[in-house]
């Protein structure tokens, strides 16, 4: 007889624990092992939330090196099937040898549950057909499991489920997200003390009037978004560092469609528009993609929504300030251009209008879309395409949490036909899929790739854009990452070539996610390990960073309703000099919207406290010593740069937090 020493570690989750029956099988390239009982003086005790349990177990033989172990959980008698997360167990042969298999899955019934050697394999690879075979059984339970679905044409596809208790247990919340969790706006009414504004259809009187409810969770930057949210080079700040830095480009040519009055611009003694375009000093931002879209209809009353072109000037002193407006795309005598010049009022209106626009457009084109739907197809397509053992499930797993489950209530309590924003936002009319549609149609691979994207826009150059700073460094620090760990386990550009799985998992994307658009320029197939390194860098920045840019600042500059109207209710003026503080009373959403669109965005923009930061990978898929050691030179550079935005932030009258490292969360979470 040998005996094999077995560990298992079950997770400190709550309810990660078991009082059922655990059986082991031990699996070699010589043999297999009887299946043994797991149990101890202790016990049910062995298997608690955190425990460390080890275990003897006996075989007549040794099986040689270990590929895998199947793991059986089954009721004592008397008692219910209960849910079991283990870690991972480790296994100590006769020989001396240590073999570590990650699990981190929820066993919930009595099947055979097989899980693999802990070192990464790429089919190739995975010479054995025991683990070859294992191989296959796995894939097609998860096409099984990870089936797609289509929400609406023309969009990127999505899981199909019936609901979060139909996902698979391994991609649902953890009982504290769900605990913690509740997607309402009821709740986020409560704790913002708005819950008598919720039934409220009336204009908003004053200023002050939104002011009086606008007195809980205020931070520094929700007052000085109250504060300053009327100045001209606060609205120009928030192209770069607001929730939507993706708008704004180096403006080369004045479009054809925008006729500004050179006269009437403000630009330093001496200097034409020209001149000023030659010198890079001139910025626009076209919000195009919403022309046509026909906006919705909210408490009974028709809403409006534009498609501005906004022209920005840099200033000697390096502030970025909107020097022209127009709010629809095509010039006519009902279509002013506006001035800072003209009245006050004029001029603020216009500027709420376009503060209006950049939400609705990017809550569903750069939030939504860019962010979680494309995450989501990631996901899928990496859950039915690569097994466990393989380098890149390893090295995405962790980006893809909670994303499907935070998704679906995305679809069903937001965008749905009784959700928040098709209720109380503008772009919720019947137009809403039609933006996403004309979003999907315009996103491109270098538009997702920041390095490219910045070049793209011409705004290498722009100052205190730190957005761009802090984007461009973690994509490098991703880069750098990513590039060690696939160089690690693809040596040359053939073996990238030759992995089927790899192969399935961009097809899958391209076809599900950018519907085989080729214009997209996102890529069909790998032929080098630089193109598929780009790719996963690609993935994990959109998946973390990228939307930790354009999700975490919601509140702090929406919570103030006037700088980020949700909607707009009377239609812009057509005749300068005609707008007063009443018309612009009157033109802000009612009050139950506004209180609806605050609750939303508070809710948006809360972290659960099971956060996981960037970098940091609570689960250790990765075994191999090299691996492991990239990981930590990975973390390292992360809290480097974490500290490099803590000192240069000290000095900001506005800190930019948002890419702060240990505030990105590591997925599509929220």
């Amino acid at each position: 007889m040998v005996d094999y020493e077995v560990t298992v570690f079950t997770g400190k989750h709550h309810f990660s624990n078991t009082s059922n029956k655990i059986y082991i099988k031990l699996v070699g390239i010589d043999g297999v092992s009887h299946q043994s009982c797991l149990h101890d003086s202790r016990g049910p005790l062995a298997f608690t939330a955190g425990a460390v349990s080890t275990f003897t177990v006996s075989n007549t033989v040794s099986i040689g090196k270990l590929v895998l172990i199947e793991l059986v959980k089954e009721p004592i008698s008397g008692f219910p099937q209960d849910s079991w997360f283990p870690f991972k167990v480790e296994v100590k042969s006769p020989e001396g040898d240590t073999y570590t298999f990650p699990v981190y899955r929820w066993i919930t019934d009595g099947e055979v549950h097989r899980f693999r050697e802990g070192t990464a394999l790429t089919l190739k690879e995975d010479t054995h057909p025991l683990g070859q075979y294992d191989r296959q059984q796995e894939l097609k339970l998860r096409e099984e499991d990870y089936r797609w679905a289509v929400y609406a044409e023309r969009i990127p596809h999505c899981i199909k489920t019936a609901g979060p208790d139909s996902l698979p247990d391994e991609v649902r919340f953890s009982f504290t997200k769900k605990s913690e969790f509740s997607f309402t706006a009821v709740e986020g009414m409560t704790e913002l003390k708005l819950d008598g504004l919720v039934d409220c259809k009336l204009n908003w009187s004053n200023i002050e009037q939104v002011l009086g409810v606008f007195s809980s969770k205020q931070s520094h930057l929700t007052d000085l978004t109250r504060e300053h949210w009327k100045d001209d080079a606060f609205f120009g700040y928030q192209f770069l560092n607001g929730v939507n830095p993706m708008m704004i480009r180096r403006c080369s040519v004045l479009p054809k469609n925008f006729p500004v009055d050179e006269g009437l611009l403000f630009l330093p003694a001496a200097c034409s528009l020209d001149d000023e375009i030659e010198k890079g000093n001139m910025y626009l931002c076209d919000y195009k993609l919403l022309d046509d879209v026909k906006a919705n209809v909210i408490n009974e009353k028709k809403q409006y929504l534009m498609a501005p072109l906004i022209l920005l000037h840099k200033t000697p002193d390096d502030k970025l300030v909107p020097i022209a407006i127009q709010l629809k795309q095509t010039p006519a005598d009902d279509n002013p251009v506006f001035y800072p010049s003209d009245s006050e009022n004029d001029w603020l209106l216009a500027k709420m209008f376009v503060r209006s626009a950049d939400f609705n457009y990017h809550q569903l084109s750069v939030h939504l879309l860019r962010t979680h739907l494309l995450a989501e197809v990631f996901a899928v397509s990496l859950l039915r395409n690569v097994p466990m053992v393989h380098p890149l499930y390893k090295l995405l797993i962790p980006h893809t949490r909670y994303t499907l489950q935070i998704n679906f209530m995305a679809r069903q309590l937001l965008i749905s036909e009784t959700g928040s924003f098709t209720q109380f936002a503008a772009c919720g009319g019947e137009d809403m899929v039609t933006i996403l549609q004309k979003s999907l149609a315009s996103v491109t691979y270098s538009s997702l790739c920041i390095p490219e994207d910045i070049a793209e826009r011409g705004l290498k150059a722009v100052p205190n854009f730190y957005y761009r700073d802090d984007g461009l460094k973690l994509w490098d620090i991703i880069h750098s990452f990513v590039q060690g760990i696939l160089g690690f386990y693809y040596k040359n550009d053939e073996d990238v070539q030759q992995d089927p799985e790899l192969q399935k998992w961009i097809t899958d994307i391209f076809e599900q996610g950018f519907l085989s658009n080729p214009c997209t320029g996102i890529p069909q197939s790998f032929t080098t390990v630089a193109a598929l390194v780009k790719f996963v860098t690609m993935v994990i920045f959109t998946c973390s960073v990228q939307h930790a840019a354009v999700n975490a600042g919601q509140y702090d500059y929406g919570g103030w309703m006037p700088n980020t109207p949700i909607s707009m209710q009377l239609p812009p003026p057509t005749t300068k000099g005609t707008t007063s503080e009443d018309t612009i009373m009157h033109t802000l959403p009612d009050v139950n919207v506004t209180a609806q669109g605050m609750a939303t965005l508070w809710l948006l923009s809360r972290p659960s406290t099971d956060f996981v930061p960037l970098g940091q990978y609570p689960e250790d898929h990765f075994i191999e010593e090299i691996p492991r050691k990239l990981i930590l030179d990975f973390q390292g550079k992360l809290e480097v740069q974490s500290l490099i935005i803590n000192i240069r932030n000290r000095s900001l009258e506005i800190p930019y937090t948002y890419l702060d490292p240990i505030l990105v969360e590591n997925s599509v979470a929220i």
